[in-house]
C-alpha cells in the first residue's frame, strides 16, 4: 500500500506503488484492477504491469461508413473487426447517411455544416458557413433583385476585404465624430 502525504501534510499525495518509483505525486491514480496508488508515469494497466487488467479493457471497432462504435463483445484475439464490422451491416443499423455532414453551398466552399460553424442567411433561407453569411459572400438569390443593392452589397463585400469599415472611414474625412447640435450647444455651468 501506498504512504500517503508527507510528515507536515499527511492527507495530502501518495507515493506511488511502482517498486522502482516511489515518486510523491499530489495527484495520484487508484487502479482500478489492483487496487494500488501510482503516478502520472505508472498510471495505466501496462506501465505497472497490472495483473487484473484482462477484466478491465473494453474495445470497440468504428464503422467506416455510418461512424457508429461497436463493442468487442469476445476477447479481441477470438473475433476480427471485419466480422464484427459484417454483422453491424446485417443487423441494418448501419446507415452512411447520418456520417456526412451537409456543405456549405457557397461556389467552392467545401467546409462542412455544423451547429457551431453555420449561420441562416434571412433573405433566401439557406444555411451557410460563417464566412458566407452576407448576401454577397454567397451569391444570395432572395436578396433585393435590383442592380443598385448588388452593387452596394458588393461594395460592402470589398470593403471587408479591404479591412475598411465605418469607424475608419467617418475619422478619415472629418477629423473625429460629427457630434450632433444638441451636444455642442449644450453649456455646464
Amino acid at each position: 500500500m501506498a504512504r500517503r502525504g508527507t510528515e507536515a501534510f499527511p492527507d495530502l499525495g501518495a507515493h506511488c506503488d511502482e517498486p522502482d518509483c516511489n515518486q510523491l505525486d499530489f495527484l495520484p491514480f487508484d487502479c482500478d484492477g489492483c487496487g494500488k496508488v501510482f503516478c502520472a508515469a505508472h498510471r495505466t494497466y501496462r506501465d505497472h504491469g497490472c495483473a487484473k487488467a484482462a477484466d478491465q479493457g473494453r474495445t470497440v471497432v468504428v464503422c467506416p461508413d455510418c461512424g457508429d462504435a461497436i463493442e468487442r463483445t469476445a476477447a479481441p484475439g477470438q473475433q476480427s473487426e471485419r466480422e464484427i464490422l459484417d454483422a453491424h451491416v446485417r443487423s441494418r443499423r448501419c446507415d452512411p447517411a447520418r456520417k456526412r455532414k451537409p456543405a456549405c453551398p457557397a461556389r467552392r466552399c467545401k467546409e462542412p455544416l455544423t451547429f457551431s460553424n453555420s449561420t441562416e442567411c434571412k433573405s433566401c433561407g439557406r444555411k451557410v458557413c460563417l464566412k458566407h453569411r452576407f448576401p454577397a459572400d454567397h451569391g444570395c438569390a432572395g436578396a433585393a433583385g435590383s442592380a443598385a443593392a448588388a452593387r452596394a452589397a458588393g461594395a460592402a463585400a470589398a470593403r471587408r476585404a479591404g479591412g475598411e469599415c465605418a469607424r475608419d472611414a467617418q475619422k478619415g474625412s472629418g477629423g473625429g465624430w460629427a457630434l450632433p447640435a444638441a451636444v455642442r450647444n449644450l453649456k455646464i455651468f
